[in-house]
This record gives C-alpha cells, sequence and structure tokens, in this order.
C-alpha cells in the first residue's frame, strides 16, 4: 500500500435520487442526473496505519463516521485481492459538511479514488464510479465531470457516466450549515418503508430521468428546468409523507423557492432545486447567472457554480 491524496467536487442532482434498490450494494431504485460543481472540494489523504481511523476537517470523526469509512475500505481492500494493510484517512470538505450541499458525495468520490490508487487497483472511470457508489451513492456522480446519468440496475451496471448537455451554472443559497438530524441514508429508508407515494416516485422518477438526458441531448433548457425543479418537489413532497414526517426544507427555503419563481417570471432562466438539506441550488444559464446571484443576494453569500472537473488525484501531493 503506497500513499495517495484526492479531490473531488459535490453534485447537485437534477433529477432526484431517492431510495435504495439494495442497501448493502447501494444500487438505486431510479436513475438520476447530475450536474458536478466547480466549487466546494473534498480533499482526502490515505496512508498505510496500523488500525483503521478517519479524520474529517481536521477532528477525529465519530465512531459511526469512522465505522462508515472503514466498511467501505473493506470494499477496496475486497477489490485489491484482500489482507491488505489498515489505513489513516484524513478529510476536508470546503462545503459544510451534512447539510444538504452533497458533502457525502464529494467526500467518499475522493476516498474512492485515493484508496484504489493507494491499494494498486487500476480501475476505469466505470468501475471507480462503481466504488464511489459503494461508500455513497450519490458519490458515483461525483466520479464524472460535468452533468452524468447515474444508472439503475445491478452492481456490474450501476454507475455514472457523462452525458452531453448545454453549458449551465447553479447558484447555491446557503441557508444552513448545520448538520441535518435525519441523515439521507437512514430518511431514504423510512421513506420506502413508510410512504404510500413511494412506488410512484420510482416510477415517475425513471421517467423522468429518460425525459431529463434526452432535453439535455437537445440544448433544451427550459425542459431541463422545470424537470429539475419538479423532480425536487417531488422528493420533498416524498420524504414529507413519510411515517414519522422528515421535513427538510425550511420556512426560508420556500421563500427562496418563490423569489426564483419570481425571477423566472421577470424573464430570468432561473429553476430551483434542493437535496436533503435546507439550502437552495437555482439552476441557470451563463448569460442569467449574474443577475440571479444578484436577485437571491438578500438571502446569503450566494456563490455561482459551474460544471466541474470529477474526481481527480490531487496536483502536487505524495502520490507515491
Amino acid at each position: 500500500m503506497r500513499r495517495a491524496s484526492a479531490q473531488a467536487n459535490p453534485n447537485i442532482a437534477l433529477i432526484k435520487y431517492w431510495g435504495k434498490a439494495d442497501e448493502d450494494l447501494i444500487l438505486p431504485a431510479a436513475p438520476s442526473v447530475s450536474l458536478t460543481l466547480d466549487q466546494y472540494p473534498t480533499t482526502t489523504h490515505i496512508e498505510p496505519a496500523a488500525k483503521d481511523s478517519f479524520e474529517l476537517n481536521g477532528r477525529p470523526a465519530s465512531e459511526k463516521e469512522t465505522a462508515r469509512v472503514s466498511a467501505f475500505l473493506d470494499v477496496v481492500r475486497e477489490w485489491a485481492g484482500g489482507h491488505q494493510p489498515h489505513a489513516a484517512v484524513r478529510s476536508v470538505n470546503e462545503a459544510p459538511t451534512g447539510a444538504g450541499l452533497a458533502s457525502s458525495a464529494s467526500g467518499f468520490a475522493a476516498l474512492a479514488l485515493a484508496a484504489a490508487h493507494a491499494y494498486g487497483l487500476d480501475l476505469s472511470p466505470r468501475d471507480l464510479s462503481r466504488l464511489a457508489r459503494r461508500g455513497s451513492g450519490s458519490a458515483a456522480r461525483s466520479i464524472v465531470s460535468g452533468v452524468a446519468l447515474w444508472h439503475a440496475g445491478t452492481d456490474a451496471d450501476s454507475f455514472a457516466e457523462p452525458i452531453p448537455a448545454p453549458e449551465m451554472r447553479m447558484v447555491v443559497v446557503p441557508l444552513s450549515k448545520t448538520r441535518k438530524k435525519v441523515s439521507s441514508r437512514e430518511a431514504m429508508r423510512i421513506s420506502r418503508e413508510t410512504s404510500p407515494y413511494y412506488e410512484a416516485w420510482v416510477r415517475t422518477t425513471r421517467a423522468m430521468s429518460e425525459e431529463m438526458v434526452e432535453a439535455c441531448a437537445a440544448g433544451d433548457f427550459a425542459r431541463i428546468g422545470a424537470l429539475t425543479e419538479s423532480s425536487a418537489w417531488r422528493m420533498h413532497g416524498l420524504i414529507a409523507s413519510s411515517a414519522p414526517v422528515i421535513r427538510y426544507l425550511t420556512p426560508a427555503s420556500v421563500e427562496v423557492f418563490d423569489a426564483v419563481s419570481q425571477l423566472r417570471e421577470d424573464g430570468l432562466a432561473a429553476y430551483g432545486t434542493a437535496d436533503a438539506g435546507a439550502n437552495v441550488v437555482v439552476l441557470t444559464t451563463p448569460d442569467d447567472a449574474a443577475a440571479v446571484a444578484t436577485g437571491l443576494s438578500e438571502y446569503g453569500d450566494v456563490t455561482v457554480c459551474g460544471p466541474g472537473e470529477g474526481a481527480r488525484l490531487e496536483p502536487g501531493a505524495r502520490n507515491e
């Protein structure tokens, strides 16, 4: 085993992922489509150690977080032939951790690449995406640059790959840096087990994913935006229909969605979305990004993001 360092960026889903067909293999119940951002990277370093350990943002991680990383490293070691050394992992998130800005996607994508390199695995982009999926489902998409389609299916064919799409921007409106009380993983399970609308969600998400791929290929931004906003509201409606009720959006989140709707009525290309958290992200065009950011500046220190790179070994680091 050798040392390795990697970086990956979060992705924001246009068509949302919510629900697993297989909990152990982290297979999605339906395909999803996302945009990898050019901001908020996670940087991860791994090196040999006497036992597995995990440091996050300069501090020892919780037992639960460390166990999750160790379980993922077990998968990597299995892929590498078993009986491999333990590892010390250090990660730094530039996005708030666990606040609905896809820090787990960037985190496990960076770890997947660093660990694969450290344990001597020479993986294709497809297999690297499959590996990242075993840590966090949405991490499969952060392996990919730009717009990605994550396929549902079996272990062998559930991976993310790039698809053609028009140039887009996302304006991030950060409303909360607080770690959410119910993790996405747990909330997905509750939705699947208790919501009367779960099967309809899976069925319609499959259809919407196909529509999104077609809209991206055609460069139809208005259709891309409408599908993006619809998928977000459907996902949060599904979550709210779970028992017990789970709510990630706050009154401030809804206020931003209303402001986005007004911007659209005023002639700007603007469509809101939100992952499992209070923060809102606005999909827009390069031409309208500055005006959208200005129009939403009263809600916080907004950030304009473009399409970002997929996971990569950290430049200048000792990947030896």
